[in-house]
């Protein structure tokens, strides 16, 4: 596995741009890998998936090129962390986090000693099946995997800087949509009490010394992302590309038949 693209970008004080691949096809993994992506965020939350399918995604991304692959297992599928690390995966988006206990469970699961208590394998492609020393092999995960923890409701707000300060946890990201829903303004995105989580968020993480992370809508978002300081910056998914270019097609079709009625 080759060093983690995301760390690599935001230690030289850059932001790595990500995007979501739902439809699960390697082939797809491999195309947004070989464009150059530092990320592909693999949802498997909503989108569920068996271990087997979802190493074949990994390992199409890695036949791409050097593209960190950030999984987001279910809540409480803390066994299920350390496989996905196994794969391939680079990093763990853990979502709806409420507690601080809860937030260092995740770090003791994807984290080797003395960080976390990760069980040790080595068999597997994270470890060059067997061709690192497990000295190196420890050193090199725990320097190169990164945990995201998402924030998605009042109360883990309030708990945000506690748990940006675990030894581990490597960056918050807000989960708007769910954050607006358990708020009350579903799909408010520019509603102030979801601009104020962002906001505190992306402070609790400065403070920290940690990063953060964030989905966006447009380019004009994204930029500012950017440019306010995020670490890992989510732009666009397949689903909406495919969707607004069948829209697009469609739409153009609609138009030439209207003018060659007209």
């Amino acid at each position: 596995m080759h060093p983690s693209k995301v760390l690599e970008r935001i230690r030289s004080n850059e932001s790595a741009c990500g995007v979501t691949l739902h439809l699960h096809d390697a082939s797809l993994f491999e195309m947004a890998a070989s464009i150059g992506f530092d990320a592909i965020w693999l949802d498997l939350e909503h989108h569920s998936d068996d271990g087997v399918h979802a190493s074949e995604l990994l390992r199409g991304a890695r036949a791409g090129g050097q593209t960190d692959v950030v999984v987001r297992p279910g809540k409480g599928e803390f066994a299920r962390m350390a496989r996905l690390l196994e794969v391939g995966a680079h990093g763990i988006m853990y979502p709806g986090c409420t507690s601080v206990s809860e937030a260092r469970e995740v770090v003791r699961w994807a984290k080797f000693a003395p960080i976390g208590s990760r069980g040790f394998d080595g068999a597997n492609v994270d470890s060059a099946f067997m061709n690192r020393s497990m000295l190196d092999y420890i050193e090199w995960a725990n320097a190169n995997t990164f945990v995201i923890i998402q924030i998605e409701d009042i109360e883990s707000i309030e708990l945000v800087e506690e748990i940006a300060h675990i030894r581990g946890v490597d960056m918050l990201m807000l989960g708007p949509a769910d954050m607006s829903v358990r708020m009350g303004c579903p799909g408010q995105f520019d509603h102030p009490t979801i601009i104020n989580a962002q906001a505190r968020i992306a402070k609790a993480a400065a403070e920290a010394g940690k990063h953060w992370a964030v989905t966006t809508g447009s380019v004009e978002q994204a930029r500012k992302m950017r440019d306010d300081g995020a670490g890992l910056v989510f732009h666009g998914a397949d689903l909406v590309f495919i969707k607004n270019a069948l829209l697009n097609t469609l739409s153009e079709f609609r138009k030439q038949s209207d003018h060659a009625i007209s």
